[in-house]
């Protein structure tokens, strides 16, 4: 049987969620100290610790390894992490060192201990730069650090809530051993991870085609954690990926899970992020393509893409597929890249099926070398979940090249307030 990519940090994954037995008597402990509420993105980073997603972190990371992520992506030990886990508070409520605090969502559920082995102040100006390249709070990753508290608390967590995730999402919410359990159940070896916080277009499902053609699987990972306004809710989106997965994709080579992240829309940074993650789930690539994480003008369209050959070889194990920009060409009657699309010269016949072939799989090593279409840039549709979600606004008419029919039945369906 083949093996699966190691962890990262090849120390196994370390799940932080308290095994069940011992969850009621570490609650009454908890009920007896001070409550510290975690901010919306703090709780997201505590429940993907209590699943093993973050590993081999056994907790909120102190001085040494914030400044080491925000400037050498590496933490005190030397493992590579591309950007700080941090929990802070105001100085008001600061615990001493060696105090234990219960951790609690916006509502008071206790969902955590926490055993303060460190308290300290940061330069969020530095971490806001280094990270996310802007100190521009317009940028919602910047606004939340600006919005941290002047403290910074670091130490082991002892987790014994996931909130309403494992409910909610029932059978998509699935932990990093779970995920590799069926991996290895099916014999993979190789697993593409692709990432959306969108419902699956045909870029979408191009880039994941694309996929398949380089690996055994593919794991669909949804984003289940808060977004930014406007984005469509995970409900709606994994009923369209289920469609579209059981419509028109090879039956039994994906699975579609979610994952309780929020986004920090960081670009580059969270880029790595996204593969180290992955990495603990199981995956050996991660699917980049155009913008990976980004938000607005903020980073370079293949800056994502980019700083994975700018990091050491021995940071990740796991490997990206990068993916040109993606629309619909008309000139060749079909999905393609800048770096594949191209048509027969000065006349009708079709460029050859095994050509094709070649050059679609070409995509996932960057070797193919394309030359333009006869009806240049006027002959493509470029494809965006923002522009889909503008379409709709709007009450615009989609193209069918735009998104399959179900999926579009399904998100008219969410805009015309059906349930």
């Amino acid at each position: 049987m083949p093996a699966l990519i190691a962890p990262h940090g090849d120390a196994g994954l370390k799940p932080l969620l308290l095994p069940r037995e011992a969850r009621d008597e570490a609650l009454k402990r908890a009920r007896t100290l001070k409550r510290l509420p975690l901010s919306t993105r703090e709780v997201s980073d505590l429940f993907m610790l209590a699943m093993g997603a973050y590993s081999p972190l056994t907790g909120f990371m102190g001085a040494a390894d914030w400044r080491g992520a925000c400037l050498e992506m590496r933490l005190e030990d030397g493992l590579f992490w591309p950007l700080p886990i941090t929990l802070s508070c105001g100085e008001d409520a600061a615990p001493a060192v060696g105090d234990e605090v219960a951790l609690t969502d916006a509502g008071g559920g206790i969902l955590a201990i926490l055993a303060v082995a460190e308290t300290y102040a940061i330069d969020k100006a530095l971490e806001c730069r280094e990270v996310y390249r802007t100190d521009d709070e317009g940028h919602p990753g910047v606004a939340k650090v600006m919005a941290q508290g002047a403290v910074n608390l670091a130490g082991p967590v002892s987790v014994l809530s996931e909130g309403h995730f494992p409910e909610t999402y029932a059978g998509l919410y699935l932990r990093p051993a779970e995920t590799r359990a069926l991996f290895a159940g099916k014999g993979w070896a190789t697993v593409a991870a692709f990432q959306t916080r969108n419902p699956m277009h045909r870029s979408h499902e191009f880039l994941a085609k694309v996929a398949l053609e380089a690996c055994d699987g593919l794991l669909i990972h949804q984003v289940l954690g808060a977004l930014k306004a406007g984005d469509i809710p995970a409900r709606v989106r994994v009923r369209a990926i289920d469609w579209l997965v059981a419509n028109h994709f090879p039956q039994g080579r994906v699975i579609q899970a979610g994952y309780p992240i929020e986004m920090r829309y960081a670009g580059p940074r969270e880029a790595l992020l996204h593969a180290l993650l992955r990495q603990n789930f199981g995956c050996s690539h991660l699917v980049v393509g155009r913008d990976h994480a980004g938000l607005g003008d903020y980073y370079g369209p293949y800056d994502a893409q980019r700083i994975f050959d700018e990091i050491d070889a021995d940071s990740l194990a796991i490997r990206p597929l990068k993916v040109d920009d993606t629309f619909h060409c008309f000139d060749c009657e079909g999905m393609a890249t800048g770096n594949v699309c191209f048509a027969a010269e000065g006349g009708e016949d079709p460029v050859g099926e095994e050509e094709r072939h070649r050059a679609v799989a070409a995509v996932a090593t960057g070797s193919a070398g394309g030359r333009p279409c006869r009806l240049g840039d006027a002959g493509k549709l470029r494809i965006s979940g923002t522009r889909l979600r503008e379409m709709f606004a709007n009450a615009e008419a989609i193209p069918p090249e735009f998104s399959r029919d179900g999926v579009l039945a399904i998100l008219r369906a969410y805009y015309e307030g059906s349930p």
